[in-house]
């Protein structure tokens, strides 16, 4: 016999208040484990493929682990010491590019941009901040013991967690299939698996869809010759999961930056406008369908609200969790919403009245 509703939603309820508290206080050291289950996650398919392709569970960890390496050594040898080197030089030149914007506003509306001006005076406040406060964050987080420390610590621990879990993730799903409620088992693997097509649409879509779109960006616009292209590329493709955010924050920049290098060159500028505009066109047409599908289900101002809730709450373990959590939310919604339909509560007497 079955618990009542009332005691069920007690202990889920208390289930839900753990998990609060554990991820309150201990998210900096559930961070490296976060993350080794998200590469865990995303690699899952690739492992799936090798499997049935003839490879053994553990010949397919060891292909991707060594295909890992591999990219990872790359990137640290050639992309992330001069993507370090580029933020650091915009941050120091962040002064210069907000004094000759100050200078174009002068030449051009001397009567907004006198020496008393607050346009005048936000625009020198806001390029003395980005140097000071910008160079200052990267070479504290680069140059503390306790920074290099817990780097070191990621770079060493997730992989270690992202290789056990992908070699034992359908062991571990199996079991916790095992250990279900027995009366709602059927309903948990229903939602369980709306939920699993969700974030596989936007997890595994969007996270590839973002690799391939900063990548294209910054290889596009180093090859124009667009100072801090690098900076700006790797920028406009993290943020490219939030629909047209991405396009919109490394277009701005980038048009922002080629103005400074290139003013007067305006075929140069268009092609720097030209590489965002393809970006989205091949986005909309070509990567998104293909990689992400039509129905993600995450909603762009739902998706910013919860990183916003659970950034705020929890830091950046908060905004990792944050879109399977509103994945999640999402999905439990929608099927509440439709046996709420097909209840009583809302359908009334019409039920008995039509037969």
């Amino acid at each position: 016999m079955a618990l009542p509703a009332r005691e069920q939603v007690k202990y889920w309820g208390i289930a839900a208040a753990v998990l609060v508290v554990v991820l309150w206080f201990l998210g900096d050291v559930l961070l490296p484990f976060v993350l080794g289950g998200a590469i865990a996650y995303f690699l899952d398919p690739v492992a799936d493929r090798l499997e049935r392709l003839g490879f053994s569970r553990v010949m397919a960890t060891a292909v991707i682990t060594i295909f890992g390496i591999v990219a990872f050594v790359v990137l640290l040898l050639l992309v992330i010491p001069s993507l370090i080197d580029q933020a650091l030089d915009l941050f120091d030149v962040a002064p210069t590019l907000f004094g000759n914007l100050r200078d174009f506003l002068i030449e051009r509306f001397p009567e907004i941009m006198d020496t008393g001006s607050p346009l005048r005076q936000s625009l020198i406040t806001v390029g003395e901040t980005i140097q000071s406060r910008g160079g200052e964050l990267l070479n504290t987080v680069l140059s503390s013991a306790a920074g290099i420390i817990n780097i070191i610590m990621l770079f060493v621990i997730v992989p270690v967690v992202a290789v056990y879990l992908l070699l034992d993730w359908d062991n571990m799903v199996a079991r916790v299939d095992e250990l279900l409620p027995r009366d709602h088992a059927p309903t948990i693997r229903k939602l369980a698996a709306d939920i699993d097509k969700t974030l596989a649409s936007f997890i595994r879509g969007m996270g590839t869809v973002c690799i391939i779109l900063g990548t294209y960006y910054a290889v596009a616009l180093m090859v124009i010759g667009l100072q801090f292209g690098l900076v700006v590329g790797f920028v406009a493709g993290l943020v490219t999961f939030i629909p047209y955010l991405g396009a919109l924050i490394g277009g701005a920049l980038a048009i922002g930056l080629a103005l400074f290098q290139f003013w007067g060159d305006w075929l140069t500028i268009g092609l720097v406008a030209g590489v965002f505009v393809l970006g989205q066109v091949i986005e909309g047409n070509v990567l998104t369908p293909k990689l992400v599908g039509s129905s993600v289900g995450l909603h762009p101002v739902w998706l910013i609200l919860a990183l916003s809730i659970f950034g705020t709450l929890f830091g950046f373990v908060g905004m990792l969790v944050a879109v399977p959590v509103a994945a999640s939310i999402g999905v439990v919604t929608r099927f509440a919403a439709d046996r709420y339909l097909h209840s009583r509560l809302y359908r009334g007497l019409s039920d008995r009245d039509t037969e």
